[in-house]
C-alpha cells in the first residue's frame, strides 16, 4: 500500500515536471522562431531590455500559467474535448504573446492600424505555432501516457 502511493506520487511529480519543461522549452522556442525578425529593434517599454530576457520572463509567466491550467485538464475524461481546449488555450496565448512583442517592438514606433498589427503578427505567426502546438499537444499526451496514475 505504502509503495503504491509512492508509486503514484512519483509518477504526479515527474509529470508535473515534464510539462512545463515542454511548455517553457517550445513557448521560447515559438518565441524565438516567430518574432526573431524584431530582436535587433529596441522595446519600446523598457529599451535596456533585450529580446532574449523579453522571450525568457514571457516563457516563464506562460510555463506557470499554463501548467495549472493544463493540469486542471486532466480531470477532463474526454479526450478529444481536452486536446482541443489545451490546443486552443495554447494558440491563444501565444498568439497573445507574439502580437505583445510586434507591438513593443515594431508597431509602437510606427502609426500601424489594430488590423495591420494582428495581419502581420498572424502573417509572422502562423507557421511557427501550428507546427509547435502540434509538437507540444504530441508531447503533452506522451507525458501523460508516459507518467499515467495507476
Amino acid at each position: 500500500m505504502e509503495q503504491t502511493l509512492l508509486n503514484k506520487t512519483i509518477q504526479f511529480l515527474k509529470r508535473s515536471l515534464a510539462i512545463p519543461l515542454l511548455i517553457f522549452l517550445t513557448t521560447f522556442i515559438e518565441i524565438y522562431w516567430a518574432m526573431g525578425s524584431l530582436s535587433e529593434r529596441v522595446s519600446s517599454g523598457n529599451p535596456d531590455s533585450s529580446f532574449f530576457d523579453d522571450a525568457y520572463l514571457m516563457s516563464v509567466f506562460t510555463t506557470i500559467i499554463l501548467t495549472v491550467v493544463f493540469l486542471t485538464f486532466y480531470f477532463i475524461k474526454n479526450k478529444p474535448i481536452r486536446i482541443t481546449i489545451q490546443l486552443l488555450c495554447l494558440i491563444s496565448v501565444w498568439f497573445f504573446l507574439n502580437y505583445c512583442i510586434f507591438v513593443d517592438r515594431e508597431s509602437s514606433w510606427s502609426t500601424y492600424l489594430f488590423k495591420e498589427e494582428l495581419h502581420y503578427t498572424f502573417s509572422l505567426s502562423f507557421l511557427p505555432i501550428v507546427v509547435l502546438s502540434i509538437v507540444t499537444i504530441f508531447g503533452l499526451k506522451f507525458i501523460s501516457k508516459k507518467y499515467e496514475l495507476k
